[in-house]
C-alpha cells in the first residue's frame, strides 16, 4: 500500500538518501534503523510528502503523492496519512482533546463525529482524564499518546512516527510498543516506526536499516 522508489535527496553537497526504494504492505509494522545521520528521518518525511525528494515516487494507495497539485496533496495528507513527530508538535493553546479534533475539522468532517471519535481515542488510550489538560499539564508519555491520537483520528491509510525512545524508561517504552501493535490488531493500520532501539525494532514485521542512505538490509 506504500510504496516508495529510487528516492534520491541531498542538502547542498551532502546526498542524504542514494536512490532508496522499499515497499510497505497493508497492516504492517515495519522499522526503520540506522545511525545518527543515516537518512531516516528524511526517508520518513518523504514519506509523508512533508519533504520533496530531489528524484524518485512514493505512492500510497496507488496515488503517486508528487504528482499531486500542492492543494490535492494537501488534502490527501490530511485524510489518508497520520504523524506522530518525536517533539509530538501539539498545540499549546488548545487542550489535548481540541489538539486531536483539529485534523478531523481540517478534513471538513462534522464536529459531533470528529468529537465522538476522539474521544473513544482518549478512552482506548487510557487518557480520558487527562482531555481537557493543555499540553504544558502533561508527561512526555501522555503527550505521545495524544500525538498517536491525533495522528489516527481521520481514519489514515498509513501512520507515520519518528520514536526517539531513548530518553524513557524500559517499562514506558514497552507500553508504547504494545499500543503500537494494539492500534494495528483493532483498527488495521499500516504503521513505518523510525526508532534508535533495536530491541522494539526486531519485534517489527520488518526491519529496514539504512546506512549511509542506502537500504543495506531488510
Amino acid at each position: 500500500m506504500l510504496e516508495a522508489l529510487e528516492i534520491k535527496k541531498s542538502f547542498g553537497s551532502l546526498p542524504v538518501l542514494q536512490g532508496v526504494s522499499l515497499t510497505v504492505k497493508a497492516q504492517e509494522v515495519v522499522s526503520i534503523v540506522g545511525a545518527s545521520g543515516a537518512g531516516k528521518t528524511t526517508l520518513l518525511q518523504i514519506l509523508g510528502s512533508l519533504l520533496m525528494p530531489d528524484s524518485g515516487e512514493v505512492r500510497i494507495d496507488g496515488e503517486n503523492l508528487f504528482s499531486m497539485k500542492e492543494r490535492d496533496l494537501a488534502a490527501f495528507r490530511n485524510q489518508r496519512i497520520g504523524f506522530v513527530f518525536q517533539f509530538h508538535h501539539l498545540l499549546p493553546e488548545f487542550t489535548a482533546f481540541e489538539n486531536v479534533c483539529i485534523p478531523g475539522y481540517i478534513a471538513g468532517r462534522k464536529s459531533a463525529l470528529v468529537e465522538k471519535r476522539a474521544t473513544e481515542l482518549f478512552d482506548i488510550l487510557d487518557m480520558k482524564g487527562r482531555m481537557d489538560h493543555k499540553p504544558s499539564q502533561l508527561s512526555g508519555g501522555e503527550k505521545q499518546r495524544v500525538a498517536i491520537a491525533r495522528a489516527l483520528i481521520n481514519n489514515p491509510s498509513v501512520i507515520l512516527a519518528d520514536e526517539r525512545s531513548g530518553n524513557r524508561d524500559s517499562h514506558n517504552q514497552e507500553e508504547l510498543y504494545r499500543l503500537f501493535f494494539s492500534l494495528r490488531e483493532q483498527f488495521g493500520h499500516t504503521f513505518v516506526i523510525v526508532t534508535h532501539d533495536d530491541q522494539f525494532a526486531r519485534t517489527a514485521d520488518r526491519m529496514i536499516r539504512l546506512r549511509d542512505g542506502i537500504i543495506h538490509e531488510t
